[in-house]
């Protein structure tokens, strides 16, 4: 069975960052922008990212899941403040402690 083939306009046209998220480039801003104001030239400057909705079509086009669009993401670890971390070694300790004492 061939392998699928990605689109390659779309491809050329935008750039997925390491989150999943799809950045484009903004409409409205090559050329007629003498009534445009400056604030609104500006913004059209930045990149923008892709909605949900188009980064669904998206996915489907590239034939690639992008992890920014409503996938589960990998738990975040907090390191423990460390009065926290303190009591845990306190526990640990008292617990060798114990064992020691047991054997």
């Amino acid at each position: 069975m061939p392998k699928n083939k990605i689109h390659k306009g779309l491809l050329k046209r935008v750039r997925i960052s390491k989150t999943g998220k799809i950045r484009h480039r903004s409409a409205f801003h090559k050329h007629l922008s003498s009534h445009k104001s400056g604030k609104r030239l500006r913004q059209l400057r930045k990149d923008r990212f892709a909605a949900n909705p188009e980064a669904k079509r998206f996915e489907k086009l590239l034939y690639r899941r992008l992890r920014g669009r409503t996938q589960p993401r990998a738990s975040i670890r907090v390191s423990p403040s460390p009065e926290v971390r303190r009591e845990a070694q306190k526990a640990k300790a008292a617990a060798a402690k114990a064992a020691k004492a047991a054997s």
